[in-house]
C-alpha cells in the first residue's frame, strides 16, 4: 500500500494550493482529482474571479485575502504567469435597493472591514460614480465603494501554476481518479479510491461541490450545491469597459431580487463583459446539475439584470456557461479537523466567495496539518459551530 504524509482530495482552488504549500514544505504528498484540472465541472472556473481586500462576508476573511495577495505575487514570480490584475472595485448600493447579496449589510460590512484593516478606500456619491463611470446607470440615492488595490484573477491559471509548483516540488498528482471513501485509524487514513488503496498520515478534502457525498450523513446536509451562471454580453463600445477604464463591480440593484456582479472586457471588443447573479433557491448535484443554459435564462439575464443597469450592452449573448456553489447555513467557510478525526482536514470554503482567499488558505492547511495551528485564526470556520 502507496504511503504518504499528505493526501490531498481535490485539487481545484484549495487543494492545488494546498498541494504546493505542502510540497514546499518538503512534505510527501500526493493530489488526487477525478478531472483533471483546472476543469470546467466544479467552482473554479469562467475564466475570471473578483478579489478584493475589504470582505462583506465578515471581518475574519481580510487578513486571507491580504495574505492570498501576496502569495499570488509569489507564484507569479516563480512561474512568469499572469494571475492577479488590478482595476479597482466598485461596490454599488444604496436605501431603495431591494438586491441582497448572501449576507445581510455587505455595503456596511466591507466599508468596516476597510476601516478595521487600513484598507485604501474611497466613498463616491451618486454624482461622482456617474461622473468616472457613466457605463454604470446608478439611480439617484445610490453610492459606492471604491477600492483600487481590488480587481481579478485567472483561476485556471492559478491552480494550473500551483500544481506545476508542486510537481517541481516532488509532490504526486494523480487525475482520473475517484476517491470511494476514507477511514481514519489510530496511524493514518486508509483512502480507497476507483483503482487503489493508498494510506496517509493526513487528509485534506478540498472536493468542492463533491464534498457532501464523502464525509458522512451526519455532515453531508450542511451543504447544498447551488447552479450558478455566469453570462458574457456583447459591448457596442468597448471603450468604456476596457480594464484601464472599468472597475470589477457588485451591485446591490434597485428592483430585482438578485444583486450583480462583473467584470471589463478583458479580451477585449470581441469577448464581451462577463456578469452574473446569485442564486440561492434551488439545490443540485455535481452529477445531475443542469449544465447547459437555456435561451430563457439568458434573456431573462439581460432583460431584468443588465439592460436597466449597464449602458450600451447588447442583448447579444456571447456565452453562458455553469458553475457550482457549495454553500453552508452561515454562508461561511468551513476548515479544520472533521469533527469525527483530527486527521481528516475539511477545507470548503466556498459559499460563492472562496476563490481570493484560497492561496492563504492552502498555506494555512498546510500550518494545520503541520504545526497543528495556523498563524491566521480560523476558529470562527469549525465545523463544530453548527452542532
Amino acid at each position: 500500500m502507496d504511503s504518504y504524509d499528505v493526501v490531498v482530495l481535490g485539487l481545484g482552488a484549495m487543494g492545488s494550493a494546498a498541494a504546493w504549500q505542502l510540497a514546499k514544505r518538503g512534505r510527501h504528498v500526493l493530489g488526487i482529482d477525478r478531472f483533471s484540472p483546472p476543469h470546467t465541472q466544479g467552482s473554479s472556473h469562467g475564466d475570471t474571479r473578483i478579489t478584493r481586500l475589504a470582505i462583506g462576508e465578515g471581518p475574519n476573511y481580510s487578513p486571507l485575502a491580504l495574505r492570498s495577495h501576496e502569495i499570488w505575487r509569489e507564484i507569479e514570480s516563480a512561474t512568469g504567469e499572469d494571475l492577479l490584475t488590478v482595476t479597482g472595485g466598485l461596490i454599488i448600493s444604496g436605501p431603495a435597493r431591494t438586491a441582497k447579496l448572501h449576507v445581510d449589510d455587505f455595503f456596511a460590512n466591507t466599508l468596516a472591514a476597510a476601516k478595521r484593516y487600513g484598507i485604501a478606500h474611497e466613498m463616491l456619491d451618486t454624482a461622482e460614480i456617474r461622473r468616472r463611470y457613466a457605463q454604470f446607470q446608478v439611480r439617484d440615492g445610490e453610492i459606492g465603494y471604491f477600492e483600487p488595490g481590488a480587481g481579478f484573477l485567472r483561476p485556471q491559471r492559478c491552480i494550473a501554476a500551483q500544481l506545476q509548483l508542486a510537481k517541481s516540488l516532488g509532490a504526486e498528482i494523480r487525475t482520473g481518479e475517484r476517491v470511494l471513501q476514507f477511514e481514519p485509524g489510530n496511524d493514518g487514513v486508509a483512502i480507497h479510491t476507483d483503482k487503489q488503496t493508498l494510506c496517509a498520515k493526513k487528509l485534506i478534502i478540498s472536493a468542492g461541490p463533491w464534498l457532501p457525498e464523502l464525509i458522512g450523513e451526519r455532515y453531508a446536509a450542511l451543504f447544498r450545491i447551488l447552479r450558478q451562471v455566469l453570462f458574457w454580453f456583447d459591448v457596442q463600445d468597448a471603450g468604456p469597459y476596457l480594464p484601464q477604464n472599468c472597475p470589477v463591480f457588485i451591485w446591490e440593484l434597485q428592483g430585482p431580487a438578485q444583486a450583480i456582479y462583473g467584470f471589463p472586457a478583458i479580451n477585449g471588443p470581441a469577448g464581451g463583459i462577463k456578469v452574473a447573479t446569485q442564486q440561492y433557491e434551488t439545490s443540485t448535484t455535481p452529477d445531475n446539475v443542469e449544465r447547459e443554459v437555456s435561451r430563457e435564462e439568458i434573456a431573462a439575464m439581460y432583460r431584468n439584470n443588465v439592460a436597466p443597469f449597464l449602458a450600451g450592452v447588447t442583448e447579444k449573448c456571447i456565452k453562458a456557461v455553469t458553475c457550482l456553489y457549495t454553500q453552508t447555513p452561515d454562508s461561511a467557510f468551513v476548515i479544520g479537523p472533521h469533527p469525527d478525526s483530527d486527521r481528516v482536514i475539511i477545507a470548503s470554503p466556498c459559499s460563492g466567495h472562496g476563490f481570493k482567499h484560497s492561496a492563504a488558505i492552502g498555506e494555512a492547511l498546510t500550518e494545520l496539518v503541520t504545526d497543528g495551528r495556523t498563524h491566521l485564526d480560523l476558529s470562527a470556520f469549525s465545523l463544530k459551530r453548527f452542532h
